[in-house]
């Protein structure tokens, strides 16, 4: 048989039907398998096997294609049917329709992919070399023992982070799978996106420690190790150290001299430091949010460190950690003063002091360097400290943080995601991950990521917030918000003083003056505002009688709030966010020169190039002032600028409800950048 011939009877035989209509119904059962089996709890082997068999079932389908017939009277070889009797001119056309109707039900699937994007990075396949560092449980009577407790796991955690051979969790995923309560140890594997799982115990009696740890593989519930250490107290780090290079050993990981030598070093020789060092790890890990007090957490978690330090002079982490501590303080705005930058300043140099090679003093200068915005030194900084904590997602996060910084927003969101998979339910990762597409205004996403958050955190009453006010932001629908915050503060009221920032944000987003003094009321002496802008409860005191039209209440407020901020930017002269509060005060005022001098000079202070997000703000607040001065021409231009950044936040509900923006209601340039933002 000649090849035209050979073609042409596999064109007659359908074989080339067959094979099609094999390989699109392949794809679905893949899919299928994909994504069914790890709801059941099947193996990660099983959907192989299924990929396995339904390639081994090619070449056997072609063949049977090509040697069988399906006739009336059943299966006939090839051979033994006439060609007039043939009903191979049949079968094709069904073969056609069948073809047909799955394709359509693939491209089904493929549109409802594209249309229902998954953004969360959620865990996949678990590589072999992959632990997650599980909370041990405190087995000592005094429950001051359970800090102790969680610095054992922490350090055991942290010595095996450092081999790179590894895969190994964050502390703040791990966390959330506390000890005491019944674990479904596959279930946190998939979770994770790991194959092992260490557990443990710590028992602190006088001067002595009990430490249990056993190893499980995740994927079959195996126990593939187990060791009791029961030593004096001061060999704890001796464990914790024996612990980690067995688990790297029974995990087949390459440990490299310096990676021995590295998890051989021990934090400190003085345990009360250590406990100290944990305490103050708790409060800066906790982060910001509606219900975190981050001012006092902070300063808490300085005054820990720094009798840590007082303890043991030589110990590293714990000026890693302050320095941390003080950059944030600086950088958020809650003391952004020389002083505080000299603080942060002086730890870091001790740090490397004491360790001029160690990756966390050089992650803690990234720190240092990104909070005086020197990003580019910043970034450098992060390639040293890489090379010795190949497992820190604190690395990616802070690298996502000094992009969008400058405006790189692709590769910010790229930054987050590889931390997010070392680290895959550290809450605050997940709402920066969220943010920027927030900032994006790529709402869709930003709901599915904090619709991840919600899945294992559903009482998150930050992230039930923060997901309410995306409707707002996105559709000028207040509507959740307003259901949400009425039922907090009916099923709980005192929650009422914890809520108040945004229970006001949402009263003024509805021209709800009573509910706005009734948030007011309750406000104490929190700030609030968008990022590092943030206005005293006297300056919204004077927001709400300006919005109820009562001009007397609004001078006397804001000329109460006009003498606290002049007193910070006293403090803090070259902060543009400061500025330009005051600027927005003195407008409230009609001290219109002042207030359009405040307003450009916050500009200059802090441009986008410097900071694209607080950048913006500044052009944001720069437009209210103008506003607020009947400079509306100015007004509307600023706006128009700030609403075409990358970093602006600004949003169509924001625009269309809150009461910031009303002396420009009406004005058509306004009405038009407003209705640029709706959402299509």
């Amino acid at each position: 048989m000649n090849p035209k011939e050979f073609f042409g009877e596999l064109k007659r035989r359908n074989v080339y039907k067959v094979a099609i209509a094999y390989g699109v119904v392949a794809w679905l059962l893949m899919q299928i398998a994909s994504q069914i089996f790890p709801f059941f709890e099947i193996p990660n082997w099983a959907v192989r096997l299924v990929v396995l068999l339904l390639i081994i079932g090619f070449p056997v389908a072609m063949i049977l294609a090509w040697a069988f017939e399906l006739t009336p009277e059943g299966i006939k070889r090839a051979e033994d049917v006439d060609l007039s009797e043939s009903v191979r001119r049949k079968t094709g056309r069904k073969l056609d329709f069948f073809i047909i109707a799955v394709l359509l039900l693939v491209i089904a699937i493929l549109l409802f992919q594209r249309l229902h994007p998954n953004v969360s990075p959620a865990v996949s396949s678990s590589p072999e070399k992959s632990i997650a560092v599980l909370p041990f449980e405190n087995l000592s009577r005094d429950p001051d023992n359970a800090f102790f407790t969680d610095g054992v796991q922490d350090e055991i955690l942290a010595d095996l982070a450092k081999v790179a051979d590894l895969k190994v969790i964050s502390r703040t995923s791990v966390m959330l799978y506390k000890s005491g309560n019944p674990r479904n140890l596959r279930e946190i594997g998939q979770q994770l996106g790991v194959a092992h799982v260490l557990e443990g115990s710590v028992q602190r009696t006088a001067n002595r420690v009990r430490v249990m740890a056993q190893l499980i593989d995740a994927r079959t519930d195996a126990h593939l190790w187990a060791q009791t250490y029961d030593r004096e107290l001061a060999d704890v780090f001796a464990i914790q150290s024996e612990i980690a290079k067995t688990i790297a050993d029974q995990l087949q990981a390459k440990l490299s001299p310096a990676e021995k030598a590295a998890i051989e070093l021990r934090p400190t020789a003085d345990l009360a430091a250590f406990d100290l060092y944990v305490r103050a790890t708790a409060l800066v890990d906790a982060g910001p949010g509606f219900l975190m007090n981050w001012k006092e957490n902070l300063l808490q978690a300085v005054n820990f460190l720094d009798q840590a330090i007082v303890r043991d002079p030589a110990f590293l982490l714990a000026y890693c950690k302050l320095a941390g501590a003080h950059d944030r303080l600086y950088l958020l705005g809650i003391d952004h003063t020389p002083g505080r930058l000299t603080l942060a300043d002086t730890a870091v140099k001790n740090a490397l002091r004491l360790g001029p090679d160690s990756g966390d003093a050089h992650l803690a200068l990234a720190q240092h360097l990104y909070s005086n915005l020197d990003y580019d030194a910043a970034r450098a900084e992060i390639g040293v400290a890489h090379r010795t904590l190949p497992n820190n997602p604190r690395i990616f996060e802070l690298s996502g943080f000094i992009e969008r910084r400058q405006g790189r927003w692709e590769e910010s969101t790229r930054n987050f995601e590889r931390a997010l998979d070392l680290d895959p339910r550290n809450v605050p990762t997940l709402q920066n991950f969220a943010f920027n597409y927030i900032v994006l205004r790529d709402y869709a996403k930003a709901g599915a990521v904090l619709d991840r958050v919600l899945a294992f955190k559903p009482d998150d009453t930050d992230i039930r917030l923060t997901r309410v006010i995306l409707d707002m932001d996105w559709k000028a629908d207040t509507r959740p918000w307003h259901a949400l915050v009425e039922t907090m503060l009916k099923d709980n009221p005192g929650s009422a003083e914890s809520i108040a920032p945004t229970w006001l944000y949402l009263a003024l987003c509805e021209h709800d003056s009573v509910a706005a003094a009734r948030a007011l009321a309750v406000f104490g002496n929190k700030t609030a505002g968008p990022d590092a802008v943030q206005f005293s409860r006297a300056f919204y005191e004077g927001l709400l009688a300006r919005m109820k039209g009562d001009a007397a209440a609004a001078h006397a407020a804001f000329t109460e709030a006009r003498a606290a901020q002049e007193q910070i930017v006293q403090a803090q002269p070259d902060y543009g966010p400061t500025l330009c509060v005051l600027g927005v005060i003195d407008a409230g005022l009609g001290r219109k020169e002042d207030a359009l001098r405040e307003g450009h000079r916050a500009i200059e202070l802090l441009p986008v190039t410097k900071d694209s997000i607080n950048g913006a703000r500044m052009i944001e607040f720069f437009a209210v002032i103008a506003a607020w001065v009947s400079e509306k021409d100015l007004a509307c231009e600023q706006l128009a600028i700030a609403t075409r950044l990358p970093g602006c936040q600004l949003s169509y509900g924001q625009l269309k409800l809150h009461p910031t923006w009303d002396p420009l209601r009406g004005d058509p340039r306004f009405e038009k950048i407003v209705a640029s933002l709706a959402p299509k």
